[in-house]
Formats: C-alpha cells, structure tokens, sequence
C-alpha cells in the first residue's frame, strides 16, 4: 500500500518528499524501501493475480457485464484455468466488477377476503361453441429492460382471441377494468351480443372489485370465479405465451 502510494503521486511531488511527509507515521516508509521494493522481482501471487484479472475483465465485457462470480469462475474453467471460486470473488471485488442482480418477480395474485363470491360456472370446462358465450380473464407480469410490468388479458375462448387487454406498471383494478372495457367495446362495436355472457377469472381483487362487475352487469355479462389457488382454473398464460 505504502509503495503503491507513492507510485500514484511520485511524478507529481517525487519520492524523497512523499517519503518525509510520511516521516513519523504509522505510513512512514524509507526512500531506500521504495526502491528496494521496486527492484524485487513481482511476486507469484501478485503476477497471477493480475493476469486473473485481466481474463476475467475480458469474460465480463464480452458477456455485457452481467455475468457474475459463478458464471466467471465457469468460463475461467472452459478456458483451462485452475481456479477456485473464492479466487474469482476476491478478484473481482477488487476489481469492481459484479453481474447483474435478478430481481425477484413481481406478485401478480392479490386474492381478496373470504366473502361471498361468484360461482365456479366453468369447471375447468373451457370450451365454447360461439363467440361471446365464454370469456377468461387473467393478469399476469413481463419482464422488460426497463422493469417489470403486469399485463391485463381478456380471451374469447371460441376462438382464443385477445379481446381485450392492457399494460401497466402498477397491479390495481384500473389495469383489469381497461382490458375488460376495450372486450366489451370491441365485440359490441362489431355487433356482438354480450347477453349471458360467462366471464371467468380467478379470486384476484381486481376482478371481485365492484367497479368490475358492475361493469359486467351493465353487459349482462355473468360473472364466474375459479377455486382457491388453482392455476388450472384460469388458463389464459398458456394460452398467449
């Protein structure tokens, strides 16, 4: 530390100044201990290190960075490198470098209180012989560079068409209600007959919300609901992805 201390300001002040002005410190060095030092060959150590580290800043660059100590330490490998992990951790502390931090997903599945609710009109039965007779509904969340987001589906199960859906960073009842607002306007808007419609979604607040159904009751629509922690009963993410 104290030789690479006078490395960074020698050019700027000289050795032999920098070595007084630390005269009487727990820093204090001898001019003569600089040189000395300068003139012992590198350490084995110390060349390892350094040429570790320069592969192992060419791995993280040529994988944009977000390649982190385990993934490094597996590169280092294939490269035929001896290595072991702590090595590679050390080195790139030192170093600066770190790989990207997978951020946990978002939850998209609020379920609201036990009160009474709609019946499960559907059964895992999603089938449809028309248009309009079955809708289903479910909100799920994607990944983007810019954060995660939620995306709101309305599905025809006739024809497994999106009818109506909508985008948001935030998990309210506004994001439901737009993707069930443009189903509704849509399919109205071509003619459609939403009477005795079956609109089925999952215990989520956002569908139990009473914006939502009344919204549902204006198109004489009939809502249905899933049981308790099924994915089964919702199966709209399979069916876009």
């Amino acid at each position: 530390m104290k030789v690479a201390h006078i490395d960074q300001y020698k050019e700027e002040f000289g050795v032999q100044p920098i070595c007084d002005a630390l005269r009487g410190t727990d820093a204090e060095i001898a001019p003569s201990t600089y040189y000395a030092a300068h003139a012992r060959p590198e350490a084995a150590r110390a060349a390892r290190d350094r040429d570790l580290t320069e592969e192992i800043a060419q791995i993280h660059a040529d994988n944009y960075g977000v390649y982190g100590a385990r993934k490094v330490h597996a590169a280092l490998l294939r490269r035929g490198w001896t290595v072991a992990r702590c090595t590679v951790e050390r080195l790139m502390r030192a170093a600066g470098l770190r790989g990207v931090i997978r951020a946990k997903s978002p939850r998209s599945t609020r379920p609201a209180p036990e009160t009474s609710r709609p019946a499960d009109l559907v059964e895992r039965q999603f089938t449809a012989h028309t248009p309009n007779q079955l809708w289903v509904a479910d909100i799920t969340y994607i990944r983007t560079f810019s954060g995660w987001v939620y995306a709101a589906f309305v599905i025809d199960v006739f024809s497994r068409m999106v009818v109506g859906r909508q985008v948001s960073t935030s998990l309210y009842t506004d994001l439901a209600l737009d993707a069930l607002e443009m189903a509704i306007w849509k399919r109205r808007h071509t003619g459609g007959n939403l009477t005795g419609l079956v609109h089925h979604s999952d215990r989520d607040v956002q569908y139990r919300a009473i914006r939502y159904t009344e919204h549902l009751e204006q198109a004489d629509a009939v809502a249905s609901v899933g049981s308790r922690g099924d994915s089964y009963d919702v199966p709209v993410p399979g069916w876009w992805r």
